[in-house]
C-alpha cells in the first residue's frame, strides 16, 4: 500500500477542527433542511418506507463502525406504528458485524432507497435484536423466518434531497457498467486470500449459492 503524500499533517492550519469553524464554513441549516426532520413516521415518509427494498443500515461499537446493506421485496421493513419499524434480519456471512455493535451501542442509522426516485430517506433511532417466536414466524418468506428482527425506536427520520443521486446518475442506464468490467468476486476473494480460495470454483458455484441462501 502506497501512502497518499497529499495527506494534511496533523499541524495543517486548513483542517476543520471545531464547531465554531465548521459552521462559519457551511452556516446553519434553514428552511425545508430543517422542517422535514420529524421525531416521527409521517405518513409520506412511511410509504417511502414501504416502498423500498433497500436499506443501508450504520451501526456503532467498540470494535468500530460497519455499514452493511439489507434488501428485500418492498415492504420488507415494516412500519409497526409511527415511532417503530423492524427489519428481519436474512442470512448472510454470519460476520453479524452490525448485530455485534447493536449488542453493545444500541444507535442504529437508516438509509432507504428506491430505484428510480432520487430522494432517499434517512431513521436515526436504537435498536434492539428480537428472537420472539412470533414475530420471526410474521416475517417468514417461502417458509423460512429470519434468525433475527431489529427493532428500531426512531429518534428521528427525513427525507434528503436528490443532488447526490443526480450527481452520481445511479438510477441512469446511460451510466452503467458491465459487471466484467471489474474483477470477479471469485478473482478478489482468491488474490486477497492468496490462492486459499479457488477463484474459479468460487465463481463457478456463486450465482447457486446465492439462490439457495437467499432466505
Amino acid at each position: 500500500m502506497t501512502t497518499d503524500r497529499s495527506t494534511p499533517a496533523a499541524g495543517d492550519a486548513h483542517l476543520i477542527r471545531d464547531l465554531d469553524a465548521l459552521l462559519a464554513l457551511y452556516g446553519q441549516p434553514v428552511g425545508p433542511a430543517v422542517a422535514k426532520e420529524l421525531p416521527y413516521i409521517h405518513p409520506h415518509y412511511q410509504r417511502f418506507i414501504e416502498a423500498a427494498p433497500f436499506v443501508a443500515i450504520g451501526t456503532c461499537g467498540p470494535d468500530g463502525l460497519d455499514n452493511s446493506p439489507r434488501g428485500d421485496a418492498p415492504g420488507f421493513v415494516r412500519v409497526a406504528d409511527e415511532h417503530t419499524v423492524m427489519l428481519p434480519d436474512r442470512r448472510g456471512n454470519n460476520r453479524v458485524d452490525s448485530l455485534r455493535n447493536l449488542v453493545a451501542d444500541p444507535r442504529i442509522a437508516l438509509l432507504f432507497l428506491i430505484p428510480g426516485v432520487g430522494e432517499t430517506l434517512r431513521i436515526n433511532g436504537r435498536a434492539v435484536i428480537s428472537v420472539d417466536p412470533a414475530l420471526l414466524e410474521s416475517f417468514s418468506v417461502d417458509g423460512k423466518p429470519p434468525r433475527s428482527v431489529l427493532i428500531v425506536t426512531v429518534d428521528t427520520v427525513y427525507y434528503q434531497c436528490s443532488k447526490a443521486l443526480v450527481r452520481s446518475k445511479l438510477w441512469d442506464p446511460a451510466a452503467r457498467i458491465e459487471r466484467s468490467a471489474l474483477p470477479s468476486t471469485g478473482t478478489m476473494i482468491g488474490d486477497i486470500s492468496r490462492g486459499t480460495i479457488d477463484a474459479v470454483a468460487y465463481d463457478r458455484e456463486l450465482p447457486a449459492r446465492i439462490q439457495a441462501q437467499l432466505y
